[in-house]
């Protein structure tokens, strides 16, 4: 087993920190949402007390695993590590799998008002980050 990796660009460090940022930021959400307290609830409108007080379990379970493989797959890109590419798929599987529930069974936006700007750049951003775990993958920088 060949366990050399080619040299990344310099840009390499910076894509998988900015990554490993970003993914932090949703494990922030995700425990803010997962553990959001009865006076932060009760501060929200009738709508999204009804839609967070009801989010049946699977939900959670998807945002939670798009987040911290996410995560994890970002630490393993900084550490030169293929399988960032299998958490990244993984990651984007799980986001796709919350957005469904929250833009064509629950109707998100509606709910709370929050335009689409945000949950596509979730999709965008989980999108290039497979694909460049992918492309550093097949140039040889992960092992």
């Amino acid at each position: 087993m060949n366990s050399t990796s080619i040299r990344p660009s310099a840009n390499f460090l910076l894509i998988c920190s900015l990554a490993l940022v970003w993914n932090l930021m949703g494990v922030v959400a995700y425990l803010g949402q997962t553990f959001m307290g009865q006076k932060t609830l009760l501060s929200l409108s009738k709508s999204e007390q009804y839609y967070f007080s009801n989010m049946p379990a699977w939900v959670t379970a998807v945002f939670a695993t798009a987040v911290f493989s996410g995560v994890i797959g970002s630490i393993a890109m900084l550490f030169k590590k293929k399988i960032a590419t299998l958490l990244y798929s993984i990651s984007l599987v799980s986001l796709l799998a919350q957005q469904v529930y929250n833009f064509l069974i629950q109707d998100f936006i509606t709910i709370s008002g929050v335009g689409l700007i945000l949950p596509l750049s979730t999709i965008i951003i989980g999108i290039v980050l497979l694909w460049y775990s992918y492309k550093m993958s097949k140039q040889g920088v992960l092992n």
